[in-house]
């Protein structure tokens, strides 16, 4: 008997239940990995965004039934199951209590990843005895549950949108996904983080963002901070709570792109128009901040906005290299174009000129623009 990881949203854990908890399946792609799965088997449910575990379930056989259980996604490959444990999202088991106890989640290093096991499913535990100890904590939990509250926005998040593009003269609907940040548990203290590089590339980004939504402020813009961001402080101050701060974003997009956009580490907003958005990377890794503006002109091509990546100094020739990708340079309006670099030493240098003068009130919008250095080559011929 084998344990495996079967992935939900709190969404798909809901409709499964009320389906009857009989269903289990996964998308065409694992087809190959459900193949390996065997009778007796046992799926243990993971919700996703709210990290908790909530059930598990027996292999009975697989299964050819296709009803429509999930509204959002097929989920095709599928097997009949037995429900064993099956529990609230309230009562799951949070997975911080598996730190240090089973193989992927070793220590506070793996915490977010976890090694990158709760990246698809069905995936099969590699050490079983990390299967029977949450099996366990599983059953502790139905019997002797513990409420314990849950973000409502993480629980309800759909996996896939619809967005529509242009195919010739046509207008198609097309399905998307828009990605989380990485999962992480609560704050890492600057004690606790495993490196004193990782503390202080967390700590560069609070600081970049909340000075960036103080200029904003000043200009007599409104404000948008990352939606994960929202309770981080620099300097006793709440980025959520800042003057300007808005709690909805502009309605006249569709879901998906709302979704791209409530991730954006800054926007600076006026009415229903998004004035400039800011990408905020402190680490090697500077792609997601481009794929994440890549996604939202791939969304709305027509969007006139100031796009900003915001990184240190040294990573300049790394920015540059990932902006001129194929991805992002054979694009119809290349990313290196629209997207310009912040190196963060100049943009705080520019800052603290603005202060100490008095010139926010008086500054264009597009004053960035000048500051920022674009990588997009020029066409030959």
């Amino acid at each position: 008997m084998n344990y495996w990881l079967d992935l939900f949203t709190g969404t798909t854990w809901k409709e499964f239940r009320q389906a009857g908890a009989s269903i289990s399946g996964f998308r065409p792609r694992m087809r190959k990995a459900a193949a390996k799965v065997q009778p007796g088997d046992i799926f243990l449910c993971y919700l996703t965004g709210v990290m908790r575990w909530v059930g598990a379930i027996e292999v009975i056989r697989p299964s050819n039934d296709q009803r429509k259980i999930w509204a959002d996604d097929a989920f095709p490959v599928r097997f009949e199951v037995k429900p064993l444990v099956q529990l609230e999202p309230e009562h799951g088991v949070p997975m911080s209590e598996l730190e240090g106890k089973v193989q992927f989640f070793t220590g506070p290093t793996d915490r977010g990843k976890f090694k990158g096991f709760v990246r698809m499913s069905p995936n099969r535990f590699a050490n079983p005895k990390d299967g029977e100890l949450i099996l366990s904590l599983l059953k502790q939990a139905q019997t002797s549950p513990i409420m314990r509250p849950v973000d409502a926005k993480k629980l309800a998040r759909k996996p896939l949108y619809t967005a529509e593009r242009r195919k010739g003269k046509r207008t198609v609907a097309t399905v998307v996904s828009v990605p989380e940040p990485e999962e992480s548990e609560e704050p890492v203290s600057k004690a606790e983080a495993s490196t004193e590089q990782e503390a202080t590339a967390t700590t560069r980004h609070t600081e970049i963002q909340y000075n960036l939504l103080a200029l904003g402020a000043d200009m007599g813009f409104d404000l948008w901070v990352a939606r994960n961001d929202r309770s981080k402080r620099w300097q006793g101050n709440n980025l959520g709570e800042m003057p300007g701060m808005v709690s909805e974003l502009p309605t006249q997009f569709n879901e998906a792109t709302n979704r791209t956009i409530e991730l954006i580490d800054v926007l600076w907003l006026k009415g229903n128009s998004i004035v400039a958005a800011f990408e905020v990377e402190c680490t090697t890794a500077v792609y997601s901040g481009l794929l994440r503006m890549s996604d939202l002109l791939a969304l709305q091509p027509n969007l006139e906005m100031n796009l900003f990546l915001v990184a240190p100094d040294e990573r300049q020739d790394k920015v540059e290299q990932e902006i001129l990708r194929p991805t992002f340079a054979l694009r119809e309006k290349p990313l290196g174009k629209v997207c310009g670099f912040l190196g963060f030493s100049k943009l705080m240098e520019k800052l603290a000129v603005i202060r100490k003068v008095g010139l926010a009130t008086s500054l264009k919008p597009d004053f960035l623009v000048k500051t920022a250095q674009y990588f997009a080559k020029d066409e030959e011929g």
